[in-house]
């Protein structure tokens, strides 16, 4: 599906695994408050949920890795992705190209939800907090290309406005694509190609000037 032409090119990017560095922080924060436990190192991370992983190595770990990531700073301190940043700003910069952040928060969102917004502050500026889109159902929001490195990505539409590209991660680099589902190995490839790929025509359903957050036919 190509974008329609005459109209911005609509990129929704996630935040964790592709923008901010959650698995990384995730590790380094489980082996700083459980030093005597055993661990699941990056190589051989498998599945989207690290909790199940964990909790597939010993059930007690399962809880213990969670309350790392809900923990009071945990993600306003993860480190940018390599080359995220300086991607971001230059995709916002394209002419015909419209870029939001689109994440989900964790069901325990006490910290997850404010600290998100100060990181992108923190990283991106201002400007880029107004194109937060915060939804625990991406597949509701309208796009012409969706960057995440979740493999499965479920919701209330069965079939999403956006195409969705796969953002190499750790936990997920060992699998084998459908023949038509694109990859992003990581920022230093070729994401401009994949833009330019959807100019053309119309992808998405719903009329210029909907807002982002806009399900289609609605």
């Amino acid at each position: 599906m190509a974008a329609r032409r005459g109209r911005a090119v609509r990129v929704l990017v996630d935040m964790d695994g592709v923008l901010a560095d959650f698995e990384g922080g995730l590790l380094r924060g489980f082996c700083r408050r459980f030093p005597a436990d055993p661990h699941v190192p990056l190589e051989e991370r498998r599945g989207f949920l690290a909790q199940e992983q964990y909790r597939a190595l010993r059930p007690d770990l399962a809880d213990k890795v969670a309350s790392v990531y809900q923990a009071p700073g945990f993600f306003l301190d993860l480190e940018p992705i390599p080359g995220a940043l300086e991607a971001l700003r230059e995709m916002n910069e394209m002419e015909d190209t419209e870029v939001f952040i689109c994440t989900s928060p964790l069901l325990k969102y006490e910290h997850c939800v404010a600290e998100k917004y100060r990181w992108v502050e923190k990283h991106l500026g201002p400007k880029f907090v107004e194109r937060i889109i915060l939804t625990r159902d991406k597949t509701v929001v309208s796009g012409d290309l969706l960057i995440d490195d979740k493999d499965n990505i479920q919701g209330q539409e069965k079939t999403p406005s956006w195409e969705h590209i796969l953002f190499t991660c750790c936990h997920n680099r060992h699998l084998a694509l459908p023949p038509l589902q694109r990859r992003l190995l990581s920022w230093s490839d070729n994401w401009k190609g994949i833009i330019d790929s959807k100019r053309g025509t119309s992808a998405r359903d719903s009329t210029p000037g909907d807002p982002p957050g806009t399900c289609q036919g609605t």
